[in-house]
């Protein structure tokens, strides 16, 4: 099963990385990280969902996938001092601590966390991997609604979880096209298990059923 990384370093730890840097506000849809830049921080993700992207040579994104609180972000870049490999976006309004790369490195090596976090990132990589073979392979509906799934079991734990991405921006994280996209939402608005969020994006109000109903239409 899938740990975050304060359950991998413990909370005592992750209390003594987040003091490393003040807490910061980013709204919905900002960017957190940016494909192929350098890895000047670790972005330690306090509050709200992160969706991690991937950008093709012709523009293209593929969600590779979602991230919620108690992560970090773009720690590999640090570690290995390579470019960024992905993009990571604020699916909701989130709560980040920016730790600078010395900083971070000095606290790994002084806690002997190299080897946990490595051990990590390799079962990110295979969660990766599993989510470009269900892009590659399921139906438009299994494929939304495992992006809708992954988005809201990320989010910040409340009465209706809302979505703050178009179907435009859906359709392209999947791999779709929009009319599609609107296709497969149309039963799941008509049972009532999400609505247009006035805010904009999706209220998601029964994430269960619409994972059973895009099962059930292979």
């Amino acid at each position: 099963m899938y740990q975050s990384h304060m359950a991998v370093i413990g909370e005592s730890l992750w209390s003594q990385l987040q003091g490393l840097a003040p807490v910061r506000v980013r709204p919905a849809r900002s960017i957190l990280l940016r494909q192929g830049d350098p890895g000047t921080h670790v972005v330690l993700l306090s509050s709200g969902s992160t969706l991690v992207t991937l950008t093709g040579p012709s523009g293209e994104r593929a969600l590779l996938a979602v991230r919620g609180p108690g992560e970090l972000l773009g720690e590999l870049a640090v570690l290995d001092a390579q470019p960024r490999s992905a993009s990571v976006i604020a699916a909701e309004t989130c709560r980040v601590h920016l730790i600078p790369a010395p900083d971070f490195l000095a606290f790994v090596e002084g806690n002997g966390l190299l080897t946990p976090l490595l051990r990590h990132a390799i079962a990110r990589v295979r969660e990766s991997d599993a989510v470009r073979l269900e892009l590659a392979t399921a139906s438009v509906s299994v494929r939304l609604a495992g992006a809708l799934s992954r988005l809201v079991h990320a989010a910040t734990h409340r009465p209706g979880v809302s979505i703050r991405l178009t179907q435009a921006e859906l359709s392209q994280m999947i791999g779709a096209s929009r009319n599609a996209v609107g296709t497969a939402i149309k039963p799941w608005r008509e049972q009532e298990w999400l609505e247009t969020d006035p805010a904009g994006g999706l209220l998601i109000h029964d994430i269960r059923s619409i994972e059973e109903h895009a099962r059930s239409t292979v």
